[in-house]
């Protein structure tokens, strides 16, 4: 008598468990992205870009940005970086498709940045990328390269 309920019980786990949304690969795969380092020149000097490893949050990618400007030190400055990159931009990022980004940043005194770039495929979680950010009436351009780690190919 008692095989009736616990098979019951048995199906609907099953049932359930089966029902658990999977995240997509590419969340999964490209949990986090690296750039490295970039610069630009400016108008007698140069800016150096550096970011910490971009993490993927749902659409989003975030990370901290320190920005060095060269010989103006009193220009530097730090803060934080969104870019907006849906799973099928990376799927197509992934296959060899150019693919353009749109996002924002907030340097340390909370002033915003506006950005845009697009990213190109060079290799199994390797390409390069171009990144424009919007600094009051001037618009600084970086080409540089990104890297994805080694679990996220």
């Amino acid at each position: 008598m008692m095989r009736f309920p616990r098979l019951c019980l048995g199906l609907m786990l099953a049932t359930v468990g089966g029902l658990r949304a999977e995240p997509t690969g590419a969340t999964i795969e490209w949990a986090t992205v690296a750039i490295e380092s970039m610069k630009t020149s400016i108008y007698i000097g140069s800016v150096t870009l550096t970011t910490s490893e971009f993490k993927r949050d749902g659409e989003n990618y975030t990370a901290t940005y320190d920005a060095r400007v060269w010989p103006w030190a009193f220009w530097n400055e730090t803060g934080h970086i969104t870019i907006k990159l849906p799973a099928a931009d990376i799927a197509r990022l992934k296959n060899g498709e150019r693919i353009e980004f749109t996002g924002e940043a907030a340097n340390h005194r909370n002033k915003p940045r506006h950005v845009t770039g697009r990213a190109d495929r060079t290799g199994d979680g390797t390409g390069k990328i171009k990144v424009r950010i919007g600094v009051d009436d001037t618009e600084l351009i970086f080409n540089g390269t990104y890297r994805v780690p080694a679990a996220g190919n």
